[in-house]
């Protein structure tokens, strides 16, 4: 990030008084943050906090945070300039619900491969089933797709403790 929105010797206005249309003071809060070459940075968090919220907040943060604070309000004005109603937190909803449907995908894909190996395990005993049969198809995702086989193993009410499955699945 730049931290001067002047050159030195060169008195150019930063973005944000240029668009408030004032002079640009030695001491402009705005200047180390909203540089002359990126005028719609200022003009989006303007739009959305107001110069005068914006010079508020700035001058009551230690010098150390300000940028912090400065890409804060740019993401936020950012978001609710394409999102008015729910800003950075319909992104956020949005990604959570991403999460919460790889999660689904990862428990169902983990799920079958515990199927899989008790299907394995059993296929190799003497009193087990053998893989042709038709009481060894049907998996967890199967399952949950439509199919009609029944398993042998009810699937549905075992509980996957994530923790040892990744032990498991490392240690074959």
């Amino acid at each position: 990030m730049k931290e001067s929105g002047r050159k030195a010797g060169a008195p150019s206005p930063c973005a944000a008084c240029k668009l408030l249309r004032r002079r640009c003071a030695q001491d402009c809060v705005f200047a180390p943050y909203f540089p002359a070459d990126e005028p719609q940075k200022f003009a989006n968090v303007h739009k959305v906090f107001g110069a005068s919220n914006v010079n508020k907040m700035l001058q009551e943060l230690p010098v150390h945070q300000r940028g912090d604070a400065v890409s804060s309000m740019v993401y936020e004005a950012n978001a609710r300039l394409r999102d008015p109603v729910y800003g950075c937190v319909g992104a956020i909803s949005s990604l959570q619900q991403q999460i919460d449907a790889l999660q689904t995908q990862l428990a169902l894909a983990q799920a079958e491969v515990v199927h899989l190996r008790v299907r394995q395990t059993a296929s190799f005993s003497p009193h087990g089933f053998h893989p042709g049969s038709p009481s060894g198809s049907g998996s967890p995702s199967s399952r949950l797709m439509g199919s009609h086989v029944k398993p042998i193993f009810d699937m549905d009410h075992m509980v996957v403790d994530q923790a040892s499955l990744g032990e498991s699945m490392w240690s074959c």
